[in-house]
């Protein structure tokens, strides 16, 4: 049977995983998937990530990120465009997500990037998801 949402299916076994304390969490690759994984990577929400080659499509490993404490560093993750309806901002229009501690992921011209780094280079595109 065909998914038809992978990348709710991505965040789902992330927030899973974190809610749990698993050190890592494994996902069916693709390439979305692995640029959202290096955007969360590159704003700190995730140690790292591995794409593991196997026969079929691979396998993207997400090495969780916990704090001295053992608290995770991701308390949500929330899907914002979705299959049935997607979500479109202007550069404009890109919402701060709990007052700029969270982060938005956006889908543009110049690739997945963060809602900052989109504000930053003054595109706008498809609101993927929120962090916090």
């Amino acid at each position: 049977m065909s998914m038809s949402d992978p990348l709710a299916d991505m965040l789902t076994r992330i927030r899973n995983g974190a809610m749990v304390r698993f050190e890592s969490v494994d996902i069916p690759h693709s390439n979305l998937k692995a640029h959202l994984a290096e955007v969360l990577k590159k704003e700190g929400y995730i140690n790292d990530y591995h794409v593991i080659k196997d026969d079929k499509q691979g396998v993207l490993r997400v090495d969780l990120k916990y704090d001295q404490h053992n608290n995770r560093v991701i308390t949500g993750l929330r899907r914002v465009s979705k299959p049935g309806r997607r979500v479109y901002v202007k550069t404009d229009a890109i919402p701060k997500v709990m007052s700029g501690l969270g982060m938005g992921v956006l889908s543009t011209s110049k690739g997945i990037v963060s809602d900052r780094e989109a504000r930053a280079l003054g595109v706008g595109g498809e609101y993927l998801c929120e962090v916090w």
